[in-house]
């Protein structure tokens, strides 16, 4: 005879709702329960709220994927919170980047701002302190006042270019006319022509044509006029062409000229308001030297008046001492080129 044992299978107890309860309840009062068993040996069940089921393999998976998803639940998140953290440490790394490239470049930017405003403010000041203060014109002045001082004093002198005869030069010989520009054709440091030249320069211009230009210490000077803005203001302005050139007068020679005009220098002539610096230059270089008065001494620099002043001086002293300026082979009587202006 075969003994069979019971083993006890786990089992799944579930909540049953009240209202099956009570259909329960009363279908098993209405209901004789039926006798399986002898009646010594009956079994009496309890009317409870749980049923109690076997277990089956698809209760045993879901209970198993539950525990699975509960153990795993904190892994998941802990993984995310990391890559969020790390995602968010990422983005400050290169948001922090980013302002560190953008104040660096502001920090350049506002260097070489400083930088360029540096220079240009050096290049002005010292374009303003050059035209003031000529050092050419200072070491010339110490040549000229111990042996050259003859190249202090003009071939003429008049009051402005309208008591200039320009056709009697022109007859005489002269090819062409250098023109100062400050003081000389316009106001000190200004680029329009003085008012009351306009007559005068047109018939300067009538009677040698383009052979006319302007050679300034301010205008066409590359020291000071470098990307020759002024020299062209200046062109625009008058009408004439301004003469690049790199030395300052008095120093340098006529080579930039002779070329320009196509001739030598005897048959130029030179025209301006100072002593020391265009007239010296025109004497030590051959042209005729014609000395004009100052046009204002209204923006003129004090240093500049002052020189003014210790020229009258000396030419004053000189002439008594019997002093006379080099002679032109093309005009040996000054007086020839000179007129006397029309009654207003």
């Amino acid at each position: 005879m075969h003994s069979t044992a019971l083993v006890p299978s786990p089992v799944c107890r579930y909540l049953i709702p009240n209202h099956f309860h009570l259909h329960h309840h009363r279908h098993h009062l209405k209901r004789k329960p039926t006798n399986f068993f002898p009646s010594k040996n009956q079994t009496h069940f309890r009317n409870t709220s749980f049923l109690t089921l076997s277990s089956t393999n698809g209760c045993s998976k879901e209970q198993d994927k539950k525990k699975i998803q509960n153990n795993s639940y904190p892994n998941h998140k802990h993984t995310f919170l990391e890559e969020l953290y790390s995602f968010t440490d990422n983005n400050d790394r290169i948001r922090r980047t980013q302002n560190e490239d953008k104040e660096e470049r502001t920090e350049k930017e506002v260097g070489n701002g400083l930088v360029i405003f540096a220079n240009m403010w050096w290049a002005d000041f010292r374009a303003a302190f050059g035209q003031r203060i000529n050092f050419e014109g200072i070491v010339s002045s110490v040549a000229i006042l111990t042996r050259d001082r003859h190249l202090l004093l003009p071939h003429v002198a008049v009051p402005d270019i309208r008591y200039i005869d320009w056709a009697n030069l022109q007859k005489r010989g002269f090819k062409g006319v250098i023109f100062d520009k400050d003081n000389t054709i316009t106001a000190p440091y200004s680029l329009t022509l003085w008012d009351t030249l306009g007559s005068s320069l047109e018939c300067c211009k009538s009677v040698f044509g383009d052979d006319i230009a302007v050679f300034s210490n301010s205008a066409g000077l590359y020291e000071f006029d470098p990307d020759g803005s002024k020299a062209r203001a200046l062109e625009k302005a008058i009408g004439i062409k301004v003469l690049r050139h790199r030395m300052k007068k008095p120093a340098g020679t006529a080579e930039e000229i002779e070329k320009h005009f196509g001739c030598a220098s005897s048959q130029l002539i030179m025209v301006g308001d100072r002593r020391f610096i265009d007239i010296v230059y025109g004497n030590r270089n051959g042209f005729l030297t014609i000395l004009t008065e100052p046009l204002t001494l209204s923006g003129e620099p004090l240093i500049v008046k002052q020189v003014r002043i210790l020229e009258a001086f000396l030419v004053k002293r000189w002439n008594r001492r019997g002093l006379m300026p080099t002679s032109h082979s093309l005009l040996p009587d000054a007086l020839q080129c000179v007129k006397d202006l029309p009654p207003l």
